[in-house]
């Protein structure tokens, strides 16, 4: 595992979530230099996120199946690091 290195999967992971959630991305960057939990969490959520991208290069016979799985899987995801990043402030 790639815990507490600072690698390249934790930056993909970061700007993954940048990505996704743009007007949080103070929340998400105070969150993910404090809780390993959701560093990993972001980590899984750029995983699905690649394998989703790459679900076109999956042989034929089961790549419908995997790319609803992936987004699935994406959108669970998305969904976690969302609670995990609480109600958003200055929204009304």
């Amino acid at each position: 595992m790639n815990a507490q290195s600072g690698g390249s999967n934790e930056g993909h992971g970061l700007a993954a979530a940048l990505r996704r959630f743009p007007t949080r991305s103070l929340q998400i960057k105070e969150l993910s230099m404090r809780d390993e939990s959701f560093r990993g969490m972001c980590e899984d959520f750029a995983a699905a996120e690649t394998a989703l991208a790459n679900a076109d290069q999956l042989p034929f016979h089961v790549r419908d199946e995997r790319r609803t799985e992936f987004r699935g899987l994406v959108e669970s995801l998305a969904a976690e690091i969302e609670r995990a990043l609480g109600p958003a402030k200055g929204l009304t």
